[in-house]
């Protein structure tokens, strides 16, 4: 699949490159691409929710009424879960929250995500570029000159330096990742993803080490 290759200012360059029919031209597989993306997730979850349980609870442990004839509940106890303030009962615990997926499905599951934006027309490939000065306006102008403002859009830039990062960040709905950490759920929450001429080959030499 041959793409055109714009500038940072969204203009043809006259060239063209050729993406890896291996890597952007696949038989997708959605449940592939189910499992990777809801495997990040979880694994985005700190997994420290806690309840107090009755050791936990600090209360007295005097009888508060006799034990018949109340009408209520026996209760020997202010820290059991029936009392306002008590423990609770079968509360959650701290634990992990990961999902295991092994890593072939990872790689399936990313040349699809892929797959989808090259065939889906959200694919863009620009000029290695990096911003001369870390101001948003800069990085804004590039983003206006591909005709992205106000599109969810991830832009992955290999060796992309401080001024470039620093310049994106306040941009809300425009993040910048680097080939070898850029993850299947940047890609299929973005509406267009643009990649620089680097990491395209980053991205095909890694999937060819595998």
């Amino acid at each position: 699949m041959k793409v055109k290759v714009l500038s940072k200012d969204g203009k043809e360059t006259g060239r063209e490159i050729n993406l890896n029919d291996e890597i952007f031209g696949v038989e997708p597989n959605d449940h592939a691409v189910y499992l990777s993306v809801k495997s990040f997730l979880a694994a985005q979850r700190q997994g420290t929710h806690k309840s107090k349980e009755k050791w936990e609870v600090s209360r007295t442990t005097k009888k508060a009424f006799r034990q018949k004839g109340t009408g209520g509940a026996r209760r020997g106890s202010m820290k059991v879960s029936g009392v306002k303030g008590g423990a609770r009962a079968f509360g959650p615990k701290p634990h992990l929250y990961e999902l295991k997926v092994n890593k072939k499905v990872k790689d399936l599951a990313k040349r699809s995500a892929l797959t989808y934006k090259a065939k889906d027309g959200n694919l863009i490939i620009v000029e290695d570029f990096n911003v001369t000065t870390p101001k948003t306006k800069d990085f804004s102008a590039v983003v206006t000159g591909l005709n992205l403002t106000g599109t969810k859009s991830v832009f992955v830039l290999e060796g992309a330096d401080k001024n470039t990062l620093l310049a994106a960040r306040n941009i809300p709905t425009v993040s910048v990742s680097a080939s070898n950490t850029l993850n299947i759920f940047e890609i299929m929450n973005c509406k267009k993803l643009v990649l620089s001429e680097a990491a395209v080959k980053s991205i095909e030499s890694n999937f060819s080490n595998n």
